[in-house]
């Protein structure tokens, strides 16, 4: 069991998916990086079969809404090596206009509930999917809590008024 560096891991992904990978990071020291709808099931397939990588264990399944972006919905990966004890998050950002991604539970089963999570609260669509509908909210919800799509408050509430709190 040994630990692979960040820098061999960008090496050897950079070399397989090129330009499909991006936005390369270390925050806190946890490799970090974009990559496309196009490639997230070869990508993912790859970092835990690899014979050297053994990404075999999948951490979680989320999401992200930056409704200022482009492509405001994010889908991120959490994938931890215990061979080689090292972690990597991968962020696929994708349009509110068509929120879909490729399913990781070929991969891994327990993706089945981190999908139908994010789909709960995102609206992400996982196509392959076995069985995507609500886990937590309501069957008949017409709005994805998460996405920032609302005001937080209401502006009409008048326990909320400044003169309440001396300002």
């Amino acid at each position: 069991m040994g630990k692979i560096s960040n820098q061999h891991l960008i090496e050897k992904l950079t070399a397989k998916y090129g330009e499909q990978i991006s936005a390369i990071s270390e925050p806190y020291g946890l490799l970090t990086f974009e990559a496309t709808r196009t490639v997230i099931s070869d990508l993912l397939a790859f970092l835990k079969n690899d014979e050297e990588l053994k990404f075999n264990y999948l951490t979680d399944i989320t999401a992200i809404h930056y409704p200022e972006k482009e492509n405001a919905l994010g889908v991120i990966y959490h994938l931890h090596s215990f061979y080689n004890n090292v972690r990597i998050r991968i962020k696929v950002f994708l349009p509110v206009s068509d929120p879909t991604i490729p399913t990781a539970t070929l991969l891994w089963d327990g993706a089945n509930w981190m999908e139908r999570e994010t789909f709960d609260f995102f609206g992400i669509q996982f196509t392959g999917h076995p069985d995507l509908r609500r886990i937590l909210n309501v069957d008949d919800m017409t709005v994805f809590p998460m996405r920032r799509e609302y005001p937080l408050e209401d502006p009409n509430r008048v326990d909320k008024k400044d003169y309440f709190f001396g300002r």
